[in-house]
């Protein structure tokens, strides 16, 4: 087999649907007994070292979904809004692995907004 140069990886992984690739990421978590979500712990862990002049300045946001709550359909629905391109399942999934990061790099504004509507449908949501 011919070694794929990164170019012509990431052109494969573009013609995949988000089924497709979701499915692809946990057979690689499998195969490789690693986590996709370990890049996002290592970045958190650093955060605290920064101190506090730099959660001051902050303009960038996580929201993270704690748990659903009593209202699970509804917290799928109003993340299916929030996630741009989410299809049912893939929300779905989302949902029942909290705690899950369910927006990354956000604008405070975007956060807020975000945290609201998942509240209002019941879910507990954490601002990081």
């Amino acid at each position: 087999m011919a070694k794929l140069s990164t170019e012509e990886l990431l052109d494969q992984f573009k013609e995949l649907t988000l089924l497709e690739l979701s499915e692809f990421v946990k057979a690689f978590e499998e195969t490789f007994e690693v986590t996709a979500a370990a890049p996002v712990a290592v970045a958190a862990a650093g955060a605290p070292a920064a101190g506090a002049e730099a959660a001051e300045e902050q303009d960038e946001f996580d929201v993270v979904l704690e748990s659903a709550g009593d209202k699970k359909i509804q917290v799928i629905k109003v993340v299916r809004e929030v996630v741009a391109g989410l299809g049912l399942k893939e929300a779905k999934d989302l949902v029942e692995s909290a705690p899950k990061a369910i927006l990354e790099k956000v604008s405070k504004e975007a956060a807020e907004a975000a945290k609201e509507k998942l509240e209002g449908a019941g879910a507990k949501i954490s601002v990081k």
